[in-house]
């Protein structure tokens, strides 16, 4: 049975990050661990390496919150260099997904009403507030951490109009800077959003994405650096990637979302707005792509002989689901959706699968 979410889709996201988050996120109560963390995370010691990943955690108090209900790699929400808004509501809807969602399901039917297992489409447009905000905020919910956690900050370039490929990298650069100001011990960059590099997601722009990656690793330092991506279909691009980026960056996290066009139940575009027919879908009916991925990236590693943190998100909702992605290769594993509707998600699985 579904909880009340943290994230209301029934409101605006300006009315979700003023008063949310909402349900037991609201008021946690602090979940005690006790003993000394098992496991490594990019260099961080963790009681369990499951987090929630950049997306619902819209700022500090959604981390804070998340931190305190045992969800030990909370991401907070993807930030920019620049303010950037969000698309218009609806940002959120549940879909009707049959079994997996599968490449050839091109159109899935949306609507308000949620079920277990549930998937959704999120339609945010990657908004962002001003660093001025974010830094402060980021800062202090880094602090909030317990032993045995750590917060990830995850952010992504802008391009400006017209602007170079120089000047985009820069803002690269400039945003790993300002996250570094933050004190975050880790840092994410989204390689997996749409219209970006050459080949509309910047992953699939494996020379692009080289250069990007080193500059950021530039700047960082020794922060850890992770980097988001989508499914790849190709292996052989995977391999590409896998061999050019893998040796640069210290973790890779798959998948974000899978893309379907979304419509209402009369067959209209369901998210209003020029360019949101196609949005992304997550939730229990990508699961088995993100365990694929796993999988195919553990292989590749080893065969490449790489030492770079899997991290494994898509369709994780029970302990089950965990167990299933660290077989399937993955270091880490995180959930969103099925996180957004079960708060004690982190605290069950704790319970039900700590067995490593």
């Amino acid at each position: 049975m579904l909880s009340e979410p943290f994230y209301d889709p029934g409101q605006t996201y300006g009315e979700n990050f003023e008063h949310g988050p909402y349900g037991k996120f609201a008021s946690p109560a602090l979940f005690e661990q006790d003993g000394e963390p098992r496991f490594q995370f990019l260099g961080q010691p963790v009681f369990t390496p499951f987090g929630i990943p950049a997306g619902p955690l819209l700022n500090g108090k959604y981390v804070k919150a998340a931190l305190d209900m045992g969800f030990d790699i909370p991401v907070y929400k993807t930030v920019r260099t620049r303010k950037v808004p969000c698309h218009p509501w609806p940002n959120v809807l549940a879909v009707e997904v049959e079994g997996n969602l599968t490449l050839d399901k091109t159109r899935l039917v949306a609507n308000q009403h949620y079920a277990d297992p549930i998937s959704i489409t999120n339609s945010f447009g990657v908004p962002s507030f001003d660093p001025t905000f974010w830094q402060p905020d980021l800062a202090d919910a880094v602090a909030h951490a317990k032993h045995g956690q750590v917060v990830v900050g995850s952010y992504q370039g802008t391009k400006s109009e017209g602007g170079s490929v120089a000047e985009y990298i820069a803002d690269f650069i400039l945003g790993a800077k300002l996250l570094k100001e933050t004190g975050v011990k880790i840092v994410e960059v989204n390689l997996s959003c749409p219209n970006e590099g050459t080949s509309n997601l910047l992953c699939f722009d494996v020379q692009r994405s080289r250069e990007i990656v080193e500059a950021i690793k530039t700047e960082l330092g020794d922060i850890p650096l992770a980097i988001k991506i989508a499914y790849f279909r190709d292996q052989s691009q995977l391999e590409e990637f896998v061999t050019t980026v893998g040796r640069v960056v210290d973790g890779i996290s798959a998948i974000n979302t899978i893309t379907a066009e979304i419509v209402d139940d009369t067959g209209h575009q369901a998210l209003p707005g020029e360019g949101r027919l196609r949005s992304g879908v997550c939730g229990s009916s990508i699961k088995w792509a993100g365990l694929e991925m796993s999988s195919r990236l553990r292989t590749l590693r080893d065969e490449l002989g790489l030492n770079f943190t899997i991290i494994g998100v898509g369709g994780v909702g029970s302990a089950q689901d965990y167990r299933d992605y660290r077989a399937a290769g993955a270091d880490a594993v995180m959930s969103a959706t099925a996180a957004m509707w079960n708060p004690m998600l982190a605290q069950q699985i704790k319970q039900e699968a700590h067995e490593f």
